[in-house]
Parts: structure tokens; C-alpha cells; sequence
């Protein structure tokens, strides 16, 4: 007689978050108003008013460093050819701009 392989249920799966998990906005702003003694309003209000800072200033063209972190800034793309996928055929890609990150040495170091 042969076993057949038992698969364990999904509950049993570990309990650590994989590498490509993420954190969500109301985690963000619970660690805030932990430590900062804000309410989660206030916490969510700051946070919110952090990223509009970052989005203005990125759509400004300015390069926007978060100490610790890194660096965002706005980068141009040069047009070219790309392949549509499926078809092979070939398409002309515009010129465009692109959000990039420079991570901090700092925490580079850390990783």
C-alpha cells in the first residue's frame, strides 16, 4: 500500500510576513500615532500632508531626500522601440519621465 502525500492546510503556513509583503497606509499611521501620542486622525492627517509634499514637489521637478532613506527625483525617459507582447509587432515608445529612488547609504548598509 502507498502513501499519498498529505498536503498541510493553509493555517499551517508560517506566520512571518515573505519579503514581499507590504505595509499598509493604516499601519503606517497607527506606528505614527503610537509614537508620536497623536491621534490616529491627526497621525493620518500628517501622513497625508507628507506624500502631498512629495507629490508637489516631484511635480515641480524637484529632487525630494527623506533622511534615512533615501532620495526621490524625477528622471526622463528617451524614446524608443519596444515589442508588443503576444504579437512581436513592433511599437514606438514616447519620450516620458519617471519617478526614481536613491536609497540611502545608511540604510543600504543596514539591508
Amino acid at each position: 500500500m502507498t502513501k499519498t502525500p498529505t498536503r498541510k492546510p493553509a493555517a499551517a503556513k508560517s506566520a512571518t510576513k515573505s519579503p514581499t509583503s507590504k505595509i499598509a497606509k493604516t499601519e503606517l499611521v497607527d506606528q505614527i500615532a503610537d509614537k508620536t501620542g497623536l491621534t490616529k486622525k491627526q497621525a493620518g492627517d500628517a501622513f497625508d500632508t507628507l506624500v502631498d509634499g512629495i507629490v508637489d514637489g516631484l511635480k515641480n521637478g524637484q529632487s525630494v531626500g527623506l533622511p534615512g532613506l533615501g532620495t526621490l527625483s524625477v528622471r526622463p525617459t528617451a524614446a524608443r522601440t519596444g515589442v508588443r507582447p503576444g504579437t512581436s509587432e513592433k511599437i514606438q515608445i514616447p519620450a516620458g519621465k519617471k519617478v526614481a529612488f536613491k536609497v540611502a547609504s545608511t540604510l543600504k548598509d543596514t539591508l
